[in-house]
């Protein structure tokens, strides 16, 4: 339960910062923008603006790519959004969230991507950058190789 109020917090909270910067920029909250705002909040992490165009045209089959390509431009922009590029080309978006960080196992045979959080990870990174008098900002942590689906039919 804790989680899932966490999730509507953050959602209600990047919503805020999304009108706001849209307001500074003097940009309007058409309806498109709008289905597009609700319709990639719904979606899985690490969706793809094809993914995203194909979901928000089930909604209005007018809105066109350009559109969404810069709505999640604007979504990475005032950081709604973090774009993720994980090796082969694409750019990913997931949702921004501050209070959640994950890591990414990213398998080269299938393309799945699976989030991990790990602490002793993260204490470790804490460790190295303190040893080097180094302040962390941010990071991003992404294993690649085999999955376990297919390892077991021995795709490499």
């Amino acid at each position: 339960m804790g989680d899932a109020v966490e999730a509507r917090q953050n959602l209600s909270h990047l919503r805020g910062v999304l009108s706001a910067y849209m307001t500074k920029k003097g940009l309007r909250s058409t309806e498109q923008r709008r289905i597009i705002v609700e319709t990639f909040f719904a979606a899985p992490a690490h969706i793809t603006i094809d993914e995203l165009l194909a979901q928000v045209r089930s909604v209005d089959p007018r809105v066109g790519y350009a559109t969404v390509y810069r709505t999640l431009k604007l979504f990475a922009e005032c950081g709604v959004a973090l774009e993720r590029r994980f090796g082969d080309g694409v750019t990913r978006y997931e949702v921004a969230n501050d209070e959640h960080h994950h890591d990414h196992l990213i398998c080269i045979a299938c393309g799945t991507i699976a989030e991990f959080e790990e602490p002793a990870i993260e204490a470790l990174q804490d460790q190295v950058a303190a040893r080097h008098g180094f302040v962390v900002r941010s990071h991003k942590h992404e294993l690649y190789g085999i999955c376990a689906s297919c390892t077991a039919t021995h795709r490499t």
